[in-house]
């Protein structure tokens, strides 16, 4: 370590030990999941609930919402949109000056149908004194998607998901953010009518971020009938892992000094750990829909809400009876069952347990943060899986997974991620206080081995980067999980400009 090195280190507030065992692990890896089987509804991994239960959910989550507990949605949205726009940066870089592929024409044999569409037109004014259609019937598409991308234009390259206009509507254009805003008034809205949003955001994003909620809050509120308590947050670069070469030793830039990159969204397991809150739900930033399609959606995250209250009431019943001392043997039996029934939480060393170690194992596997994940059926959409695995105690417990954490030479478990029923959209409900009320430290339920090192560059060197435990994989490895279908309407990620002109964007 340089004294520059030093100095940087404690400028993000990074220990030396902390920056040796990173090194460390790019040198040994991480070690493969070991499954059980890939969660279904067959199985139990995943639930159904039918008609008769669903209503109960529903019921049981307004009730919460009306006994004055704080509920929060949180959105990770710090996220850049350059990747949306790859194949038109690809074509303003190429030598073509016509669309040269299915994937350019078909943007621009729809360009009227983008919630941007007005915005650009009249940067194209501006900028190269002609509408688009004129643009474009001289053949100067590339004109066209410079005043989209550069931010002479629209500046969209370089701007996060959530400021672009997702959907256009009779008198107006809404981003992500303000779709959040909506959702959150459906769903979220407490006893009080406080509707508690929180966004992590980059740096050099915040302030645009901010402007737009003050800009545009009265009108929620106004139209909703609810108050907005809207808050940011930056990912820390406490929670930045340092890049290695590819003989692992620190990577360092042209001078001098180490690389650090992003840990990934799993680094915003820290973030959540600030919030104050008895109930958190999480969405990403693009999964959002215009209003005409909102019920479904509005209708599963209150259905995935009541299973979670109604499985925690269990729990801080179950929690009150342990700890008072007076439990039979039959009461250990039943919440023993509970576990392996309801959470899927299987240890085989239980049937060989006195009462005393039952009880004390019980104890430490409910006192503990309760997630329910919504789970849509598999289309061959990418994404994680949901997954029964064994964890480093012995135990059994339902996990989300990506393809990176499963050993791609062991058939069994590659058949088991093709064949798995359904995948991770991101849709979860979390309960983050224990039955005391104090809130849990998250910060000691992540599993530090479910990390993955992936393959980058910089400035045309390859590099080695860390991704820290993934904030729905190994950052909430050792919590209590429950999966629940919900349709696949739900699930409406853009990852691609294009995505916008699939109907349910429209």
């Amino acid at each position: 370590m340089t004294q520059q090195d030093i100095d940087l280190l404690s400028k993000k507030g990074i220990s030396e030990e902390t920056v040796a065992h990173q090194l460390e692990q790019f040198k040994t890896g991480f070690p493969f999941l070991r499954l059980s089987d890939a969660a279904s509804i067959a199985n139990g991994g995943i639930k159904s609930p039918d008609a008769q239960a669903k209503a109960g959910y529903l019921k049981a989550w307004e009730d919460y919402l009306d006994s004055g507990h704080k509920v929060l949605k949180f959105v990770p949205a710090s996220g850049a949109a350059s990747r949306m726009f790859k194949e038109l940066f690809a074509f303003l870089d190429g030598e073509s000056d016509t669309p040269d592929n299915d994937f350019i024409s078909n943007f621009f044999d729809n360009i009227e149908k983008f919630a941007f569409f007005d915005a650009l037109n009249d940067a194209c004014v501006v900028n190269d004194g002609e509408v688009i259609d004129t643009l474009v019937e001289r053949g100067d598409y590339k004109s066209v998607v410079f005043n989209l991308l550069d931010e002479q234009g629209l500046g969209y390259g370089k701007l996060p998901k959530g400021l672009l206009f997702f959907h256009a509507y009779d008198d107006m254009v809404r981003t992500p953010l303000e779709e959040h805003l909506v959702e959150g008034a459906l769903y979220a809205k407490g006893k009080d009518g406080t509707v508690n949003v929180h966004f992590t955001v980059s740096p050099e994003h915040r302030p645009l971020f901010e402007r737009l909620v003050a800009d545009n809050i009265k009108d929620y509120e106004e139209q909703f009938g609810v108050k907005y308590d809207i808050s940011f947050s930056e990912q820390k670069s406490s929670t930045d892992t340092v890049a290695a070469t590819d003989d692992n030793e620190p990577f360092r830039n042209d001078d001098g000094s180490l690389l650090f990159r992003p840990g990934g969204h799993g680094a915003l397991i820290e973030n959540l750990n600030d919030l104050d809150a008895d109930i958190i739900f999480i969405k990403n930033i693009d999964n959002v829909v215009p209003d005409r399609l909102k019920e479904k959606t509005v209708e599963y995250k209150k259905l995935i809400a009541g299973v979670l209250v109604s499985i925690q009431q269990r729990i801080f019943a179950y929690l009150d009876l342990l700890e008072s001392g007076n439990c039979s043997h039959d009461q250990l039996l039943e919440i023993s069952t509970f576990m392996k029934d309801t959470i899927l939480c299987v240890n085989e060393k239980t049937d060989a347990m006195d009462d005393g170690q039952l009880a004390t194992y019980l104890l430490s596997k409910l006192n503990r943060p309760i997630r329910v994940c919504g789970m849509v059926r598999n289309v061959g959409e990418p994404g994680g899986g949901p997954f029964i695995a064994y964890n480093q105690d012995g135990t059994v417990s339902l996990q989300i997974l990506e393809s990176s954490q499963i050993d791609k030479t062991n058939a069994e478990y590659v058949g088991m991620f093709r064949s798995g029923t359904h995948f991770n959209p991101v849709d979860l409900v979390c309960a983050v206080r224990n039955h005391k009320g104090d809130a849990f430290d998250l910060t000691r339920f992540v599993d530090p081995q479910t990390g993955f090192i992936s393959s980058k560059s910089k400035n045309g060197r390859s590099l080695k980067a860390l991704e820290l435990p993934g904030l729905w994989n190994g950052a909430m490895s050792d919590w209590n999980t429950i999966f629940v279908e919900v349709p696949l309407d739900t699930f409406n990620p853009v990852k691609t400009v294009n995505d916008l002109l699939r109907p349910q964007h429209q």
